[in-house]
């Protein structure tokens, strides 16, 4: 694991902890599952997943009732990384605040890693 002891790998807003608790309650998951894959036009993307159970391998940290889990290959990339959950008139939904991010597509989904 990728990691500082002491330190939590990514940390969680009050919002984002109040939208993954609720989600978690309402459907029995376990909690969220984040990580990256290759894709879009900057290179990678995250991943967002519910899961049923927590893998033995993922980075877990919990806060206000939520829990998110980091899958082992993204735990490099995310750590230091802040989830928020912002509300506007037209959409809302998780926001990744990632100071290991280099560049960024316009649509705020793709992103790209120093040496990716």
């Amino acid at each position: 694991m990728f990691g500082i002891p002491g330190k939590q790998a990514v940390s969680i807003t009050p919002a984002a902890a109040t939208q993954i608790a609720k989600l978690m309650d309402k459907d029995g998951h376990q909690g969220l599952r984040i990580g990256v894959k290759k894709g879009g036009c900057a290179g990678m993307e995250y991943t967002m997943e519910y899961v049923a159970e927590v893998d033995p391998h993922d980075e877990v940290v919990e806060h206000e009732g939520a829990r998110v889990m980091i899958a082992p290959m993204a735990q490099m990339f995310l750590f230091g990384t802040q989830i928020d959950y912002q509300t506007s008139l037209l959409e809302s939904g998780f926001v990744f605040n990632n100071p290991n991010v280099t560049e960024a597509c316009g649509c705020g989904e793709s992103i790209k890693f120093e040496g990716m």
